[in-house]
C-alpha cells in the first residue's frame, strides 16, 4: 500500500473538523518485520537526500511537530531521523518561556533556532503553542506583559495567526521549506498510553499529574487545534493531520511526507566550474606522484 501525502494534507482555507479526520487508518505494513524494512528504506533515502540538501546549500527544511501528550512526537524524531547524520539536523523543544524570552514578541525565541541552509530543523512543539496552550489557558496570555489594548481575546488569536503566516511566508521566500505535523491521537489511546507509562517503571518518568490535568481540557484543545489548522495551513507551509493511534504507521506516513517534500525541491550536487576543474586536476596530479 503506497502512502499518498495529499490524503493527510490540510488544504489552504479549509475549515477543519477533527472529528472527520481519523486517528487510525489501515496500516501500510503487514508485520513488524515489514514495518522495520519499510522504515529502514525510508531512513536510508532520507539520509541520502539530507546529504544532497547540505551539498546544494540552497534550502533549509523545518519540521514542526504538534500533538497532545503521548502522541509519539519523540518516537517520530528518534526513529525517522535515526539514519541522518547528526550534524545535519537540530532538535529544539519549547517549554514555558523564560523571563528573558517574555521580554520579546512571541515568535522571537523560535526564530533564534531556525535551521540554516543545508540543514534540517525540528521543533518538538513550537511557536504554535502560543495559539494552543495559551488559548486554552488564557491566564498565560495575561502574564506575558502585553499592553492591555492587545489582550482582547476576540482579536488576539487572529493577530497571532497572521503573524505566524507572515513569518512562514518570509521563510519560504528565503529558501526554508516548512512541514507541519499534527499527530492526531484519540482520547482513548492517550488513556491507554498514560496507563502504560504508569505500569512500566521504565516509563514512569514520562508521566506527571500535570499530564492528567491537561487531559481534562481535551475538548478545548481540539477546538484550539481546529481553529489553528484552519487558519494557518497554507500552500507553501501546509499542515498534515497524521493518524497517531498506530505509532509505527504514523512514523511511516511522516517519513514519506518528508521524502516527498525533499524530492519536490529538485536538488542536485553543485557542478564545478572550469577554474575548479583545473584546480582538481592539478591536485590529482600531485596526489598521483
Amino acid at each position: 500500500m503506497k502512502i499518498n501525502s495529499k490524503e493527510f494534507r490540510v488544504p489552504a482555507g479549509k475549515k477543519v473538523s477533527l472529528k472527520k479526520w481519523p486517528t487510525l487508518v489501515k496500516p501500510v505494513y503487514q508485520s513488524k518485520e515489514q514495518y522495520q524494512k519499510l522504515l529502514r528504506e525510508q531512513v536510508e533515502e532520507l539520509s541520502s537526500l539530507q546529504r544532497l540538501l547540505y551539498a546544494s546549500n540552497q534550502h533549509a527544511v523545518l519540521l514542526i511537530l504538534q500533538a497532545m501528550d503521548a502522541a509519539g512526537k519523540d518516537g517520530v524524531i528518534r526513529h525517522v531521523m535515526s539514519g541522518v547524520n547528526p550534524q545535519g539536523f537540530q532538535v529544539f523543544s519549547f517549554n514555558h518561556p523564560s523571563a528573558a524570552e517574555l521580554e520579546h514578541d512571541f515568535l522571537w525565541r523560535a526564530t533564534q533556532c531556525l535551521p540554516e541552509r543545508g540543514r534540517i530543523g525540528i521543533f518538538n512543539r513550537s511557536y504554535y503553542e502560543e495559539v494552543l496552550i495559551v488559548r486554552v489557558h488564557p491566564e498565560i496570555l495575561h502574564s506575558q506583559g502585553l499592553p492591555d489594548g492587545l489582550l482582547d481575546e476576540k482579536t488576539v488569536w487572529q493577530g497571532r495567526y497572521r503573524s505566524i503566516i507572515d513569518l512562514e511566508k518570509h521563510l519560504y521566500r528565503n529558501g526554508t521549506r516548512i512541514i507541519k505535523f499534527f499527530l492526531h491521537l484519540s482520547e482513548e489511546e492517550q488513556r491507554k498510553r498514560f496507563l502504560e507509562r504508569i505500569d512500566d517503571p521504565n516509563k514512569n518518568w514520562k508521566f506527571s499529574l500535570a499530564d492528567l490535568e491537561e487531559r481534562k481540557f481535551w475538548k478545548q484543545y481540539m477546538e484550539a487545534y481546529e481553529e489553528c489548522l484552519s487558519a494557518t495551513s497554507t500552500r507553501n507551509a501546509p499542515w498534515y493531520v497524521v493518524p497517531a493511534d498506530d505509532k509505527e504507521n504514523a512514523r511511516l506516513i511522516i517519513s514519506q511526507i518528508i521524502l516527498d517534500t525533499f524530492k519536490a525541491l529538485k536538488m542536485s550536487y553543485p557542478k564545478p566550474g572550469a577554474e575548479r576543474q583545473r584546480e582538481l586536476k592539478s591536485i590529482r596530479k600531485q596526489l598521483m606522484k
